[in-house]
């Protein structure tokens, strides 16, 4: 059964607005980036999701698939990101049996929580591999679908009449708010994320006089996420929520309608932008939780080890 149109976008959108249109989504099996994906076949579009469990990434394929009738979506597995070569075999597979690359979004990511005197050489490393090197590999294997998309999909800035066949040429790299005040146990991916946003802003100056447009979508804190699951003790989800600017954590579908945006017509003229979608989150001051288990600075000064590090291995420096 697939999800309700309510979990993953919401009723303003006008159905037909990505017909013939195919994304390319990294990392498209995975709660936030599904949802974003959902949105796009809802409104017309076709879909390639890549991921690196083959049964996960097909399954959900083939879920997404019965959102439309007639929508086609591939999910490929055993897709490292890592690996230029995977994700160009990807995008030509993409290509060949849908026709195009219209849209891609670039969302395979890593975090856990663990300090920099916990975080070894090959750790670090890691992260900046799959964040950093996974968006600019997806980058230059679809950048020349995008090309083509984009020199067909331009808005005339005199009439602004788009193209008869819609909007192409975009991509969206998802990002992270970690790094705009800096959070303990969180530098591996506030780098990573620094990053990626800087990556996004370069291709946004190289590649808007091609028709390319490109921009990043910020999560904060959302629902039923990994993230926020590890992140989160849940002792003091009540406690963390009641903070928020909005008294709520952000839904998948909050950031699936902002997908939608800068795909859609609306976002034609939004290149080079970050969108932070957090609900005002990151401008609060504090630590990294809510959680005395992790109180800032007082846990950082104890010397102790960040619990349940998901595959900590002892660091020689």
């Amino acid at each position: 059964m697939p999800l309700a149109k309510h979990e993953y976008m919401s009723d303003v959108w006008k159905d037909g607005i990505f017909n013939n249109k195919v994304v390319f989504c990294t990392g498209g099996a995975g709660t936030i980036c599904s949802a974003q994906v959902r949105a796009l076949i809802h409104l017309g579009a076709n879909a390639c999701i890549i991921g690196r469990n083959v049964e996960k990434t097909e399954s959900v394929a083939r879920e997404m698939a019965t959102i439309r009738p007639g929508a086609k979506v591939i999910g490929i597995g055993a897709v490292d990101v890592r690996k230029f070569d995977d994700l160009k075999a990807a995008a030509e597979r993409c290509a060949k049996e849908l026709g195009s690359i219209d849209f891609v979004i670039a969302g395979a990511a890593g975090n856990f929580l663990a300090s920099i005197e916990q975080l070894s050489i090959n750790a670090f490393k890691t992260v900046m591999d799959i964040d950093i090197m996974g968006s600019y590999n997806t980058l230059k294997a679809t950048l020349p679908y995008l090309v083509e998309s984009g020199g067909k999909h331009r808005v005339d800035s005199g009439t602004l009449q788009p193209s008869p066949a819609g909007t192409g040429g975009r991509i969206i790299f998802v990002s992270a708010t970690l790094h705009y005040r800096g959070m303990p146990f969180q530098a591996h991916v506030s780098v990573a994320k620094a990053g990626i946003d800087s990556l996004s802003n370069s291709v946004a100056i190289e590649y808007g006089p091609r028709g390319v447009t490109s921009n990043i979508v910020s999560p904060g804190p959302i629902a039923q996420t990994e993230g926020l699951e590890r992140l989160l003790p849940s002792d003091a989800k009540a406690a963390y929520i009641k903070s928020q600017p909005l008294g709520r954590v952000g839904h998948v579908r909050d950031i699936a309608d902002a997908t939608v945006y800068l795909f859609s017509d609306s976002g034609s003229y939004v290149t080079g932008q970050t969108l932070v979608v957090d609900g005002s989150n990151w401008r609060m001051s504090g630590g990294i939780s809510a959680s005395d288990k992790l109180r800032y600075p007082d846990f950082l000064l104890s010397g102790q080890d960040v619990p349940n590090v998901t595959g900590k291995k002892k660091s020689k420096l």
